[in-house]
């Protein structure tokens, strides 16, 4: 990373902020040390102290910036007035976007909320539920109207969100698929798992993958 040293206050915290993610995800919170995180970013080791008082600060600022910017994205692309199934579509390529742009946000953000103190790890815990409550709703209103077939709303909104997070484990761009294909397969699976008949929705997916391999062609 760029030595910041001499830049404006903002742009400085916003080098702690972006390489303290990628430390953390390299070498675990407990690993990565203040010092550690100085020489990165270029500031002497007190200089960190002006921005963020104690290192869970820093973390928990991550943390939750990650899924402010998680809620923003999916309000940002959640579809007005459409029904269930397009807004469970657009549920899921929203979220496989934005852990893929994010991965090592992401990693931090699952792999460290054991390093949170319980006051704040409650309220990372909080904005969670609250996104993962979307999805539930969806659910549970696709299966009121009768295109979903869920027996728990809550199980299977969980097995959603476990399977498309877990995308960023395998996933490398310019490997043999692309996030658009990616995203369709895994639409398709999310279909396939609230039972929901594979129609307009998934052909419009079809279509877009389709399109997207003649311009990589």
């Amino acid at each position: 990373m760029a030595r910041t040293t001499g830049s404006d206050g903002g742009r400085t915290e916003a080098a702690i902020r972006e390489a303290a993610v990628s430390l953390i995800a390299r070498y675990g919170y407990q690993a990565m040390s203040m010092r550690q995180l100085a020489a990165e970013v270029g500031v002497q080791a007190a200089a960190l102290y002006r921005y963020f008082p104690t290192k869970e600060e820093l973390l928990f600022t991550l943390m939750r910036e990650h899924m402010q910017g998680l809620r923003e994205a999916w309000e940002h692309s959640r579809p007005a007035g459409a029904d269930p199934a397009r807004q469970l579509a657009a549920y899921v390529r929203n979220h496989i976007a934005f852990h893929i742009e994010r991965r090592h946000a992401t990693h931090v953000s699952n792999m460290e909320l054991r390093s949170l103190s319980p006051g704040r790890l409650t309220q990372i815990l909080r904005m969670r539920t609250a996104y993962e409550k979307e999805l539930r709703s969806i659910l549970r209103d696709g299966a009121e109207a009768g295109i979903f077939s869920v027996e728990d709303t809550g199980l299977t909104a969980m097995a959603l969100i476990q399977m498309m997070t877990g995308v960023i484990v395998w996933f490398r761009p310019g490997e043999r698929l692309s996030i658009a294909e990616v995203t369709a397969t895994y639409l398709s699976m999310t279909m396939r798992l609230v039972g929901a008949k594979i129609d307009g929705v998934m052909r419009q997916e079809e279509r877009h993958v389709h399109e997207h391999a003649q311009l990589r062609a």
